[in-house]
């Protein structure tokens, strides 16, 4: 549990022994260093910022943003952009702006200084608790980008409770497997007010540092409340062995694993994954199939420049290594109460989790009519266009059809063009809900694409949580 200790805000320079936020629990909170400790602007100068490392991994194609996920309390400090607790007003009398308000006007402030206040950010979580450092990777500039990219997303997502909500749940459940503990939550808390007192002068306040301490309070404590929920019925993570390794191309590989438990998810949902060779670093994918009676798991992996994680598993992985797993996670499921039909855009490995939505109709024994785009750039990307085109034989109500962006498409049955005028060309299909995985700019033009189209957006299912709020804003 997280409280709020004394008053609505101190001075985020000097807040005391525990901080702001005091863990409920018996827990103990963070450890604070001695008094002769280095402070934080010495630190981005030494030990607090870390020397630079290989550039971190894109996101995989299918990979979700959310989950775009964060290392350890990445997405703690994206919860201070929530709902307000209720025992205290978030206007007061005589004030004009509102919680909401307070807390925008000073995100878009330390916008135009994120890189700066992210680092210093770290840097102060590091030197005032050292111990915390362990938890995150060796090179800290892909987690600076996350950090933002959560803030950006919780702020976005102020106004639309279930959403916002459910993101901080499953970042919550998620944080299980770095070993996150509600006494961690004050620690974050604290340096997080620091950095945006310094970096957002024009607009901080006493008023808006009081914003910010109700909104991270409330919303810290739904994330560690998923967490103790989630822990009651399933582990932290899953250890899996590789079982096969298929490589489809010289950059693509198709892997399957074999949990160490049970592990329970459903068709359309993703996991991030943790390699052997890089300790502490994740990564997300999309299951590839819908859960199967032997228990076995597949991926859709593509190497990518500079890629740590991708990389490791397409080139090094071998059947017998183990792997790490986290909680499943996503929100792009098929309704089968409904009678719609399912309009599916998958562009490159954003195929794996279209495959495992077409398996989760099959198993269900109930035709309904699903359409298949398939897009990719060149034929030799439509590395499992073949399967594709096995379930369509098999499954009347099925269609498939492969387009390819570059050059004229070669491959059986495909279209040449772009995927947005493809499925402009074969609709309507205001009878259909849509499902889109793939890379971040396919999902964007596949949303205002469909939505062009008649298909209204609660009806438009996908992962990539910052382009949803981006267009709800």
């Amino acid at each position: 549990m997280t409280t709020m200790s004394g008053s609505d805000g101190a001075s985020a320079g000097g807040s005391g022994g525990r901080g702001w936020f005091t863990p409920a629990s018996d827990a103990a909170p963070a450890e604070r260093p001695a008094p002769g400790a280095p402070d934080a602007a010495q630190s981005l100068r030494t030990a607090g910022a870390t020397a630079p490392e290989p550039e971190h991994e894109p996101e995989p194609e299918h990979a979700h943003e959310p989950e775009a996920a964060p290392e350890p309390m990445a997405a703690a400090p994206a919860a201070a952009a929530g709902r307000t607790a209720p025992a205290a007003p978030a206007n007061p009398a005589g004030d004009q702006l509102g919680d909401s308000e307070l807390i925008g006007a000073s995100m878009a402030e330390l916008e135009r200084s994120a890189d700066s206040a992210t680092a210093y950010f770290y840097a102060l979580l590091f030197v005032q608790y050292p111990h915390l450092r362990e938890m995150f990777p060796a090179a800290m500039d892909g987690q600076r980008d996350r950090l933002f990219r959560a803030l950006l997303t919780a702020v976005r997502l102020f106004d639309d409770g279930k959403l916002l909500g459910d993101y901080l749940a499953g970042l919550g459940r998620g944080h299980r497997k770095y070993g996150t503990l509600p006494a961690h939550y004050p620690a974050v808390g604290e340096c997080l007010m620091a950095a945006i007192a310094r970096y957002a002068p024009d607009t901080w306040s006493p008023r808006t540092e009081a914003a910010w301490v109700r909104a991270y309070t409330a919303i810290s404590q739904t994330m560690i409340d998923a967490a103790a929920e989630d822990e009651r019925r399933a582990p932290a993570w899953w250890d899996a062995e590789i079982v096969s390794h298929e490589l489809r191309t010289s950059e693509i590989a198709v892997i399957t694993v074999r949990p160490d438990q049970p592990y329970p998810f459903r068709a359309g949902q993703y996991t991030s994954l943790e390699t052997p060779w890089w300790p502490r670093v994740w990564r997300h994918y999309s299951f590839a199939s819908a859960p199967r009676p032997d228990g076995l798991l597949t991926f859709h992996v593509k190497s990518v420049p500079a890629g740590w994680v991708s990389t490791a598993l397409v080139q090094r992985a071998r059947p017998g290594d183990v792997l790490r797993l986290g909680p499943p996670a996503g929100s792009m499921l098929v309704d089968h109460e409904a009678d719609s039909g399912l309009l599916c855009l998958g562009g490159g490995t954003g195929i794996a989790p279209i495959k495992a939505l077409v398996e989760d109709v099959v198993s269900r024994g109930r035709a309904r009519p699903v359409e298949v785009f398939y897009g990719a750039r060149t034929d030799q990307d439509l590395y499992d266009l073949e399967t594709m085109l096995r379930l369509q034989d098999r499954h009347r109500w099925l269609s498939v059809r492969p387009v390819v962006a570059a050059g004229a498409a070669s491959a059986a049955e495909a279209l040449a063009g772009e995927l947005p005028d493809a499925v402009r060309r074969y609709g309507p299909w205001p009878a259909y809900d849509g499902y889109l995985s793939g890379p971040p700019g396919m999902i964007r033009t596949g949303v205002e694409t469909l939505r062009g189209l008649g298909i209204p957006t609660h009806r438009i299912r996908h992962d990539s949580l910052d382009e949803l709020a981006a267009q709800r804003a």
